[in-house]
């Protein structure tokens, strides 16, 4: 019963998207080679169910999410906690960090492309940049907002750097760190497309792509339900992990 409680507003949510969609199509008059409606974008969906090709492109997207969003969250949150410590050090990093973070990690695809060549690689590394800034500044801050009072009672026990970083700092800055974990997970889902579009030959991004350049805007539409859908799973997961710590380290209370 609590998982169909959890499932009910999702699903009056995806069927009131569905009703404002097809009124869109009905009050616009717009012709279903335009604007698919959602009965040609399922039959479509349906199709590439059916070959088996949507759930090779989804499975090599993950890989590459994955691999680029969990590398940059072990980096960010590792240097978050080291440079949140060391006020002076971070002084000096801080301006160049707010120098590179406004910047698009599409901006870098050209160079990325030309270092990494075409593959995973430059979508891995375009994820990486996209997840990499938000958890770094989250953690940072997380750091500096630690009770002075966990600090002492740390010193007082004469704990090590690293334990009094592993043991008082991680736990007391988690909470900080997930906002920070959510905001990356849908910058890194967002550029991941992006970043397929330019510089691979499999994925989600490169099948909007392909579905495009076919004119086949009902797989277009169908590829960009998916990527949605995934994009709440993968938010939903962060949240189940997020509250899967924080009993772990309550525990530990």
């Amino acid at each position: 019963m609590a998982i169909v409680k959890k499932l009910s507003p999702i699903a009056i949510g995806f069927l009131l998207l569905l009703l404002i969609w097809q009124f869109a199509i009905f009050i616009g008059g717009h012709q279903a080679a335009l604007f698919p409606p959602p009965v040609k974008v399922g039959e479509a969906l349906i199709t590439i169910i059916s070959d088996g090709s949507l759930f090779g492109h989804i499975q090599i997207s993950l890989f590459r999410f994955f691999s680029g969003y969990v590398v940059a969250v072990i980096v960010a949150i590792l240097l978050g906690l080291v440079l949140g410590r060391l006020a002076l050090v971070w002084k000096v990093v801080d301006p160049i960090v707010q120098v590179l973070r406004p910047v698009s990690p599409i901006a870098w695809s050209p160079f990325i492309v030309l270092w990494f060549g075409i593959g995973n690689m430059p979508a891995i590394v375009i994820i990486f940049i996209a997840a990499f800034f938000p958890v770094l500044l989250s953690t940072v801050s997380a750091v500096k907002k630690v009770d002075r009072t966990y600090l002492r009672i740390a010193s007082n026990f004469e704990m090590s750097p690293f334990e009094t970083l592993r043991k008082i700092v991680l736990p007391a800055s988690f909470p900080m760190i997930a906002n920070g974990l959510h905001m990356a997970l849908g910058s890194a889902w967002i550029f991941l497309v992006a970043g397929e579009m330019v510089g691979a030959q499999s994925g989600l991004g490169f099948l909007i792509i392909d579905a495009r350049n076919s004119l086949s805007l009902d797989l277009v539409m169908a590829c960009i339900v998916v990527i949605g859908v995934l994009g709440l799973a993968l938010d939903k997961g962060i949240h189940y992990f997020e509250s899967w710590v924080n009993r772990i380290w309550g525990g530990a209370k």
